[in-house]
This record gives C-alpha cells, structure tokens and sequence, in this order.
C-alpha cells in the first residue's frame, strides 16, 4: 500500500524540479526505516531532450528540495534524503525507458501460466500494447504484458 503522503512529495518533488530544469524520474518513501527514508531519482530536463544528472546536479535539487520539505511539513520525524539518478540496473517503466534500452540486457520477472514467478533473462528488443520481447539465446520470446511484473536493466553477464 502506498503512503499517504506520497502524492504530495511528488508533486512538491516536481515542483522543485522543473524551476531547475530536472524531472523526477521516480521517488520512493521507505517509511518503514527509521529515520524513514525519501529517494528521489532525478534526470535532467532540457526540452524533450531527458539526461543523467551529475553530482553536482544531485546536490543543487538535494538542498531546494529539503528546503521545500522543512517547509511543507510533508514528513513527520526525522528522515533521510537521498537524490540520484537512475542508472543501470534500474526498472523499466515508461515508453522512453523500453526505446531508449533496445537491445540492452534485462531481466523480466513474470507470472507463468500456474500463476508462480518466473525470471528470464535477454536482450530487450521492444514492447507494444500486448507484450514484451526479448531475445532469449537467438529465439524471440513474446510475453504478455499482464503477466509481466518487472523488466529490470542488467549487466551483460547477468
């Protein structure tokens, strides 16, 4: 179940970020810690063009961002805040992400047809409305997108 206040934090998140020329590419509350923590994944924004951020980007939203945070009183207690960027080994999940990783290695975590979990792991060639394929060992393996439950970027060596 998601957090109550997460629609608020990714909504203050973006509003700090576009002024900045960033977007948010995902954020999650760890509320379950303590301190709880706030990960905010962040790119770079310069029209359509989206790119990762550096450091020096991370530390720029880092400090507006927890300003916009004390102020708005979203988080009750102390919590940790960490800005990066999304990197490899990340999941997929906009239609950006699937073009712009063609060809990449990913894992797919998917239900079978008995309902368990199944991990296959090739090389992405692209998803559509129905499924996901990828390249599995030179055969091309199409699964439904109802069945998948994460497409994951992994190294070459799996």
């Amino acid at each position: 179940m998601a957090h109550p206040q997460l629609p608020a934090l990714e909504s203050l998140a973006q509003s700090v970020a576009e002024p900045l020329g960033f977007r948010i590419h995902h954020l999650l509350l760890h509320s379950h810690r303590s301190p709880q923590a706030l990960i905010v994944a962040l790119q770079r924004q310069e029209g359509q063009q989206v790119t990762d951020v550096n450091l020096d980007d991370c530390a720029t939203f880092s400090a507006a961002f927890a300003e916009a945070l004390d102020l708005g009183e979203l988080l009750a207690g102390a919590y940790v805040l960490e800005i990066t960027s999304p990197g490899v080994g990340d999941v997929l999940q906009d239609d950006r992400d699937f073009r712009s990783f063609r060809g990449f290695p990913v894992s797919v975590l998917q239900h079978d047809a008995n309902g368990d979990q199944l991990r296959r792991e090739g090389s992405l060639l692209r998803r559509d409305d129905d499924a996901v394929e990828i390249n599995l060992r030179g055969r091309v393996v199409r699964i439904p997108r109802s069945a998948v439950l994460e497409v994951r970027l992994t190294s070459p060596e799996g």
